[in-house]
């Protein structure tokens, strides 16, 4: 029985992200129709949405608003929901010799 809890948690919890979903997948997140489908599907054939910022100026009907909403029913892009900030690459040691010592 706990084992059946687990799999149904993991399965709710499940994200979907739009550079790999299928029509069928896409379709299946609250919010998304047969024509949002077709037009990210189309939007995908010109290459991977690289975040989300990308995925609504390419996509037509996906505003901030309504990203927000799929993020919240399951929908990534690169594997970020919406609004995840986006790791800063490492920075490199500053040269300025502050650490140094005199």
């Amino acid at each position: 029985m706990a084992l059946w809890g687990l799999l149904w948690v993991s399965t709710c919890w499940a994200s979907t992200d739009i550079n790999t979903a299928s029509e069928a997948e896409l379709d299946g997140i609250k919010g998304i129709g047969p024509a949002l489908s077709s037009k990210v599907l189309a939007a995908r054939q010109q290459g991977a949405f690289q975040d989300w910022a990308d995925l609504m100026r390419r996509v037509k009907g996906i505003s901030s608003k309504n990203a927000a909403k799929l993020s919240a029913e399951g929908l990534t892009v690169q594997g970020l929901p919406f609004g995840a900030a986006i790791p800063a690459p490492p920075q490199k040691p500053s040269s300025t010799g502050l650490n140094s010592q005199p």
